[in-house]
């Protein structure tokens, strides 16, 4: 894997590490990034040697920021602005990883920030975590997907209160909310992502991997349709391991 501007990707024992490496700039998601990321990202799909992803940010202060404002207006029109996100759909190909994903948080997650570990399957934050999608209060809505992830991740009236106020949540508020899977000490924070991925990759992949699809494919499904989907991905379960 080739060295990245604004990522550092490596893998150790099963588990590939994505970390946004812009501290300087709060890990702020510019189009490098964005170009980067969705370079990156089949990486974890196509090595036969990962089974587990780990999202995490760089530096003391942040996970992300959300989007790089400085970029803000530097598009040279709106038309190309919307081919640039169609011709690299970031968050599709986040949503799109067949493996699991785990954002380790740190610090400020905001708007691409959370959007991003929304994205992902699981989400672990420090204590110090601060979330929020914060878009209405500069006249935007969110443009990572936030509008449709958060009220699929928690109740749809949280949802619709987090986004319309653009409130930031603490961890703990966070945690009872649903956004967030856990919260630790921000010193054990990389040390419980890790101890969560390897409790996942002592379970069969295979497996793993279908329960995901049941979990993501399932919810823009009737529940008899979802039932439906979970007796085929079972019985191509039961198949793969009769042969084993």
């Amino acid at each position: 894997m080739k060295d990245f501007e604004t990522l550092i990707y490596e893998k150790r024992d099963g588990i590939a590490y994505i970390t946004l490496n812009r501290p300087a700039a709060l890990n702020a998601v510019n189009t490098r990034m964005r170009d980067e990321l969705y370079e990156v990202l089949p990486a974890i799909d196509d090595d036969p040697e990962v089974g587990v992803g780990i999202v995490k940010g760089a530096g003391e202060r942040a996970f992300s920021a959300g989007a790089d404002i400085s970029e803000f207006g530097t598009v040279p029109s709106p038309v190309i602005g919307r081919s640039i996100r169609w011709e690299r759909d970031l968050w599709g190909r986040f949503l799109g990883i067949s493996k699991p994903l785990i954002a380790a948080i740190h610090g400020f997650a905001l708007g691409a920030g959370i959007e991003m570990a929304m994205c992902c399957d699981i989400r672990i934050a420090s204590e110090d975590a601060r979330v929020g999608l914060p878009e209405v209060g500069i006249g935007m809505i969110p443009t990572a997907g936030g509008s449709q992830t958060m009220p699929r991740v928690i109740p749809q009236g949280l949802a619709a209160h987090y986004i319309m106020t653009g409130e930031i949540l603490n961890a703990q508020e966070a945690l009872r909310a649903g956004l967030l899977n856990r919260t630790v000490p921000r010193a054990e924070l990389y040390t419980a992502a890790e101890e969560l991925a390897r409790k996942v990759l002592s379970h069969d992949r295979y497996a793993v991997r279908l329960a995901k699809e049941a979990i993501h494919r399932g919810l823009d499904l009737t529940i008899e349709q979802g039932l439906n989907l979970e007796s085929r991905l079972f019985a191509a379960a039961a198949r793969r391991s009769s042969l084993e």
